[in-house]
């Protein structure tokens, strides 16, 4: 609804984003985005890039590892993106946000962003999908640190992240 109390209309929303920084890309991650391309038809995976984070992989193997995981899935995309995302919406003429939530701590956090990001593009919409309770307790984070210690990820990740792994320099030890 607008400030008119008018509903405002997606006419055809056949297009939406699925943003993340996917550091590393999580089979929680792809859930969300299948899940999102069976709602809207076609989903841009999004890559961000926030300068504010220290990642584990560049934005560039970030991108090659998630266009690998969801190579496969039809009408899905991968674009990396380093400005606003409201701003990558506009480019792709949508209107919708697809976030995936594993928690009530997720979904505080994810309202303060869909609000700011309404106010920046009006008409901007933000879907919530609950995460698969067989996800939900994994996120890149707890991944990053199972990589740290060579913990076997092999649960956690799609089979094109475990190669990456294996092939990463310096990484000889990690159990994938």
């Amino acid at each position: 609804m607008d400030g008119n109390s008018r509903p405002v209309k997606h006419p055809g929303i056949a297009l939406c984003v699925c943003p993340g920084s996917y550091d590393p890309v999580t089979n929680g991650h792809l859930d969300i985005i299948r899940r999102a391309q069976s709602l809207f038809g076609h989903v841009c995976a999004g890559v961000l890039d926030n300068a504010a984070k220290q990642y584990m992989f560049s934005a560039a193997q970030r991108e090659q590892m998630l266009r690998e995981a969801a190579g496969g899935l039809p009408g899905v995309t991968v674009v990396r993106w380093d400005g606003l995302l409201v701003d990558l919406l506009s480019k792709l003429g949508t209107s919708v946000i697809v976030r995936g939530i594993r928690s009530s701590a997720d979904l505080a956090a994810e309202e303060q962003i869909a609000l700011v990001n309404r106010q920046l593009r009006p008409g901007t919409e933000t879907v919530f999908l609950p995460a698969d309770p067989v996800w939900r307790g994994i996120s890149s984070t707890i991944v990053r640190e199972l990589i740290r210690f060579n913990a076997d990820v092999e649960a956690f990740v799609p089979q094109s992240v475990c190669r990456m792994l294996r092939e990463r320099p310096g990484n000889e030890t990690t159990r994938v």
